[in-house]
């Protein structure tokens, strides 16, 4: 289990396959901002507010320079039918040996009804358009997250 990264570090770069059939390199992104968000699992309840708020407010972001990315250990299989399901606007990056998730400091031991196992923990990451990441949200409660990433984006691109 890595520890977290955190703000002022530059962002590992990797490169996973998306549900748009394409294949993401987080390198390639630079010149723009990027909200990087992990999740535990497609079609959840919190997961599904989470991707949902975040469609809401893509727009808002791309007016802003970025991108959203969402990423999980999902199979692509489990993303394409989550993203038609909720109409989802962004790319979903499938992560199943939860090497990026390992490498940013998301992949977590979890309790739940007493039980420990290895997971994702919800968290995002906003990386700015050198690929520095700038901000960073451990243990994400999900109501209202999307307004505080849109804020952090407004103040790191000066909209």
């Amino acid at each position: 289990m890595a520890d977290w990264l955190e703000a002022g570090v530059e962002a590992p770069d990797f490169t996973l396959p998306s549900d748009t059939g394409e294949t993401i390199h987080l390198k390639s992104l630079r010149g723009r901002p990027v909200v990087l968000y992990f999740y535990p699992k497609d079609d959840t309840p919190g997961c599904t507010r989470e991707a949902c708020a975040f469609r809401d407010l893509k727009a808002e972001m791309e007016k802003l320079g970025a991108v959203v990315l969402g990423v999980s250990t999902d199979d692509l299989d489990s993303h394409r039918k989550f993203r038609q399901k909720y109409n989802l606007n962004f790319p979903l990056l499938s992560d199943t040996d939860h090497k990026v998730a390992e490498m940013f400091g998301a992949w977590r031991e979890k309790v739940r009804f007493g039980k420990k196992s290895m997971g994702i923990q919800r968290s995002t990451f906003l990386i700015d358009a050198n690929g520095i990441i700038r901000k960073v949200w451990k243990n994400v409660k999900v109501d209202g997250h999307d307004e505080q990433v849109l804020s952090a984006l407004r103040e790191l691109v000066g909209g």
